[in-house]
């Protein structure tokens, strides 16, 4: 009879304790969400689409970033590229289109329209020139 008591407190006493780790167990954090680019943009939808590159900034009028990155990639505007400034206000339709739910978002993709290279939110001058650099010559940024 004793060892049935025994075993029996035993018994309550794990039951307890994996009652007491259960409920002490923490949540795993929620995965990161991921933004959309666009694999592919219709040249048509943009300034000059007979221009063998486009760089296109998905932008906000709210967004302080957006600026930086608008006048950092109009530089960029030449005979072989095309700089597009899609603010939202002015383009929802293109940004509703090509799914864009995080800004700024700059696509850089070729004459067929096929993204070549993408930055999500703010980008430096040299890592935005070097990216349409190696897109249009592979091999020509250093470190590419």
């Amino acid at each position: 009879m004793e060892r049935l008591i025994i075993a029996a407190v035993l018994i309550a006493v794990v039951g307890v304790v994996a009652l007491v780790s259960r409920q002490r167990r923490t949540a795993d954090a929620p995965t990161q969400r991921e933004y959309n680019v666009p694999q592919q943009l219709d040249r048509a939808d943009f300034v000059r689409p007979d221009a063998p590159w486009l760089v296109a900034v998905f932008s906000s009028a709210t967004c302080d970033v957006c600026a930086g990155v608008a006048e950092r990639a109009a530089i960029l505007e030449s005979s072989e590229v095309a700089v597009a400034v899609v603010e939202y206000g002015d383009a929802r339709a293109l940004h509703e289109k090509y799914k864009i739910d995080a800004v700024p978002t700059l696509v850089v993709s070729d004459a067929q329209g096929v993204t070549r290279k993408h930055f999500l939110g703010p980008v430096n001058a040299t890592d935005m020139w070097a990216a349409v650099a190696e897109a249009r010559e592979p091999g020509s940024a250093p470190g590419h």
